[in-house]
């Protein structure tokens, strides 16, 4: 696929959620790829592929990388049951749009207060009143999740103590511990490729701050009392041996069935107050991918980019200065 195609890939929305593999090679096959272990061969249809998680032991061609990218599919390399990211690949689209807008709401403080409150405002059921403070705010979301984590409890019969984990550690983690954090990865690896592939940054957080994935876990917060609590108990009530498997599967089925994929972009979109013209629901602007992008001036904003400027004399400065490179 050309660069200039990129607007014309499919919607993100319209993707599988994730794939994630370990102990194995990845390589191309036609305009796809395919998966090698001890059991053979599984081909993949990548063009609807949201997300790659490679675990540990996987190999990797340069061909296979390539198609992924041109699908638009994110890539991410993983520790063991996809707990720990090392690395992430580029997202579908070249415009800096969604980016500049965003950048823009988190570097002005009456913005970026007003998109805290829109992304605390869409957790909840009922309308908050717009005069609480912040630190009121945070109280009521400390007790919607600490009601989340006691009803999950109650439901399923899991002993709760609270969260508590230590990545060196992590078999030392009670079941339910060791099951949310498996779950909120792969909710992790979601949204980070929901917010690549749109062109927004998973370092400007909101809420969150000072972490490369910070408006990474602004964006999953949105969604864990529905998904990844609910699911992380289910698998901990169960048998305990492939507990970080099952609570994979459990959650790609629920990513499906409550239709994550549609949501992630058109609430990034309500909690950034981010006008929708010109761009698709994916943040794909309708302009080709293909030119070059325009230079910054400090008096006209912007000036057309990928041409070559003449120095100005009394020849020349009645025009533009842009001709042909």
């Amino acid at each position: 696929m050309r660069v200039q195609d990129l607007h014309v890939l499919p919607k993100f929305s319209d993707g599988w959620s994730y794939l994630y593999v370990e102990h194995c090679r990845v390589d191309q096959e036609a305009r796809a790829i395919a998966i090698h272990d001890e059991s053979g061969k599984v081909p993949v249809p990548c063009a609807n592929l949201a997300l790659l998680m490679l675990g540990p032991g996987v190999s990797v061609t340069h061909a296979a990388i390539s198609v992924l990218a041109d699908h638009g599919c994110l890539v991410v390399w993983c520790g063991e049951e996809g707990v720990r990211f090392y690395a992430v690949g580029m997202g579908e689209t070249r415009s800096a749009a969604n980016f500049l807008h965003q950048a823009r709401a988190w570097a002005d403080a009456d913005l970026r207060l007003k998109v805290v409150h829109r992304l605390y405002q869409l957790r909840f059921a009922e309308t908050f009143d717009p005069e609480l403070t912040l630190r009121q705010i945070r109280g009521m979301e400390g007790v919607r999740v600490r009601d989340a984590y006691a009803q999950a409890a109650r439901e399923t019969g899991v002993p709760w103590s609270g969260r508590s984990y230590r990545r060196d550690k992590w078999i030392d983690a009670d079941p339910v511990n060791r099951a949310l954090s498996a779950a909120n990865s792969c909710l992790y690896g979601i949204c980070h490729a929901a917010i690549i592939s749109a062109g927004f940054s998973p370092a400007l957080g909101f809420i969150h701050t000072g972490k490369m994935l910070s408006f990474v876990y602004d964006v999953a917060d949105l969604y864990k009392a529905e998904i990844t609590i609910p699911v992380a108990f289910r698998a901990a009530a169960e048998e305990k041996d492939g507990l970080e498997r099952r609570v994979r599967i459990s959650c790609r089925d629920l990513f499906v069935s409550t239709r994550l994929l549609e949501r992630i972009i058109p609430d990034i979109q309500k909690a950034l107050m981010l006008p929708k013209k010109g761009a698709t629901s994916d943040g794909l602007s309708d302009q080709d991918a293909a030119a070059p992008g325009s230079l910054w001036d400090p008096v006209m904003g912007e000036v057309e980019g990928g041409c070559a400027y003449l120095l100005e004399t009394d020849e020349t400065e009645a025009n533009d200065g842009c001709s042909d490179p």
